[in-house]
């Protein structure tokens, strides 16, 4: 039997089934041409800070090569306590707490540990699609609620999301502050989420990677500062952004105080925990870092200026405000297929951006740009988009 047939026969037909992102087919064309500025992707043009690099080094000179504990390192664990401590004014116990191999590994752990066949996730969209696949490999089903917009921002119909749960839903996955939109769930609703949660019994993937790039506050309102310890709750975050950290797949979850034990173990059979080296520097990134997180952050805001203006002079351009993130989600009139004009972007303009379509059904017609760039190189982005969107934008014709 052909080789190709036999794996066929082997795989199991979710996985089978699974689709690349359309960011990658788009990522594939540009990849390896040089001359292509890329703000398809979730991370800035920015190298880790020299601090946390020098931390991982030194741990590597003093030998600290061997396995850790499954949920990290002592010292990381309490940076992370001390983390929050600041931050939010909240104390966390270390039990809940654990070290991840990247946010994704963090994500996948919660829906190991929650979701099976049969089983439903209502997630909030548009979306990172990769918590979508997720939730498929474990034989769950994805339920979207998309969220509204209009020129204010975006906006989301709790009751729309409570009716779309039933007796097979597990879990509800929010983005606060999100990936693509930069919408952000305020207190209010949070604490109508959590209630809604308890009530049900339907636990809250709550992931807050974009806690720290906000533009109207220091960080955006997190479910740790509500949720009790026995809440069905779990919190996802990650160093790879307001740190520059995206290369080192470092991350961090909150959960149950109850099911420390089980984390243990998934863990354990998952990764066996992360490497020592790495969780040195990222503790240091949490107790150090806060200087670069303000300066990161103070940059994103200058990048999104620069894109907001210059979207503002083409014609057929609508962007949906955000006051969170480092994407802008924008459409223009007469692009339907936003899949091929993000190729053909990257063919004729040199630009490389993310179909909306690769984050929720809802948002296919519109297109995400990642604004975590230097000064020049967004301007020079904008330049080269200017004409390009000029010669496909299709404007309506009003009639009557």
């Amino acid at each position: 039997m052909p080789d190709a047939l036999q794996a066929a026969r082997i795989v199991k037909p979710t996985i089978s089934a699974l689709e690349d992102s359309p960011i990658i087919d788009v990522w594939r064309l540009g990849i390896d041409r040089p001359d292509v500025i890329g703000l398809w992707a979730g991370e800035s043009d920015l190298p880790t800070p020299a601090f946390i690099c020098d931390a991982a080094s030194a741990a590597l000179a003093q030998g600290k090569t061997f396995y850790s504990q499954n949920r990290g390192i002592p010292p990381l664990r309490q940076a992370i306590r001390d983390y929050y401590a600041r931050l939010c004014g909240v104390g966390i116990d270390d039990g809940r707490i654990s070290a991840t191999s990247s946010g994704m590994n963090a994500v996948m752990l919660v829906a190991q540990a929650i979701v099976g066949a049969g089983d439903n996730v209502v997630c909030i969209t548009p979306s990172w699609p990769n918590i979508l696949r997720a939730i498929s490999i474990l034989g769950g089903e994805v339920r979207e609620v998309p969220l509204g917009h209009d020129e204010s921002g975006w906006s989301l119909d709790l009751e729309q999301l409570f009716a779309a749960c039933d007796g097979r839903t597990r879990a509800i996955y929010f983005a606060s502050p999100g990936n693509p939109t930069g919408w952000m769930m305020e207190r209010a609703e949070q604490q109508r989420l959590l209630d809604f949660a308890r009530q049900r019994g339907i636990a809250l993937i709550a992931d807050e990677v974009y806690q720290r790039i906000v533009y109207d506050r220091d960080y955006a309102p997190s479910m740790v500062e509500i949720a009790q310890p026995d809440d069905p709750v779990f919190v996802v975050n990650s160093f790879s952004k307001a740190w520059a950290m995206t290369g080192w797949r470092m991350g961090w979850m909150i959960f149950p105080e109850s099911m420390t034990a089980d984390f243990e173990k998934l863990i354990q059979f998952n990764t066996s925990g992360g490497q020592v080296f790495s969780q040195e520097a990222a503790a240091l990134a949490l107790t150090e870092g806060e200087p670069f997180v303000k300066s990161f952050v103070e940059r994103c805001r200058r990048g999104r200026q620069i894109v907001l203006d210059r979207f503002a002079q083409m014609p057929g351009v609508q962007v949906v405000p955000n006051l969170a993130s480092f994407y802008l989600m924008f459409e223009i009139e007469g692009v339907t297929d936003t899949l091929e004009f993000c190729k053909r972007a990257v063919l004729e303009a040199g630009v490389g951006l993310a179909p909306g379509i690769a984050f929720g059904a809802e948002s296919a017609h519109q297109i995400r740009l990642c604004y975590a760039r230097s000064d020049a190189s967004l301007s020079e982005a904008m330049d080269r988009l200017a004409p390009f969107i000029a010669r496909v934008a299709q404007p309506v014709v009003q009639t009557g």
